[in-house]
């Protein structure tokens, strides 16, 4: 099975990521090295958007809150990536406020996510958003976007799966992922982005 690092695949990955959540809240350290292998990368892209070159320190901090409360975590692979990400946000804006740098919008709780599934076009600008030019392009999207783009994309969650992690209504989050997503296939070269599309970002080819 391949190693699980591609972004835009991780929802292939979600029966084994369940199985190992599951395994390693009944103590298998192996089975926790699993779980940290198929979820940092779509997290530690996540939190690059958000912070920048700090990323990894964030993710470190994220990591130890995950361990430590894994124990309370209850659902599937899907599940735990959102739960995951909630954490390493909540971080990540602690992060953003000792550093005394604020948001680029007033605050991030703008309309953020829930997209229908733009693709074909979507999809050949998003192939490089793992990319660091590509993430840097993210972040100069306003914040409402950026995170819903990154949390779709990068970390792989459904449109109800990021609204709850932003604490936003999956409606209202279309709007901000569809403009982030338009604004970046713009910027990338790539022509004749729509709205609607026959499947969700984040599924493999």
């Amino acid at each position: 099975m391949g190693q699980g690092g591609e972004p835009r695949r991780a929802q292939a990955y979600d029966g084994e990521l369940g199985a190992a959540v599951a395994r390693a809240q009944g103590g298998d350290e192996a089975a926790f090295a699993v779980v940290y292998r198929i979820v940092q990368p779509g997290l530690l892209g996540y939190l690059r958007g958000l912070v920048g070159d700090d990323a990894e320190d964030v993710a470190s901090d994220a990591w130890l809150e995950i361990a430590r409360d894994l124990g309370r975590f209850r659902g599937d692979g899907a599940g735990f990536r959102g739960w995951s990400a909630t954490i390493a946000r909540h971080r990540a804006l602690d992060h953003l406020r000792r550093q005394r740098v604020r948001p680029r919008s007033a605050t991030l709780e703008q309309d953020v996510l829930d997209l229908p599934g733009p693709h074909t076009t979507h999809d050949q600008a998003l192939e490089s958003i793992s990319t660091g030019y590509a993430l840097e392009l993210v972040r100069g999207l306003p914040r409402d976007q950026a995170e819903a783009v990154l949390l779709r994309v990068v970390v792989g969650l459904d449109g109800p799966a990021a609204a709850r992690v932003l604490g936003k209504r999956p409606g209202a989050v279309h709007t901000a992922a569809y403009r982030g997503l338009k604004r970046l296939a713009e910027q990338l070269g790539v022509e004749g982005v729509t709205e609607d599309g026959s499947r969700t970002l984040g599924e493999s080819k």
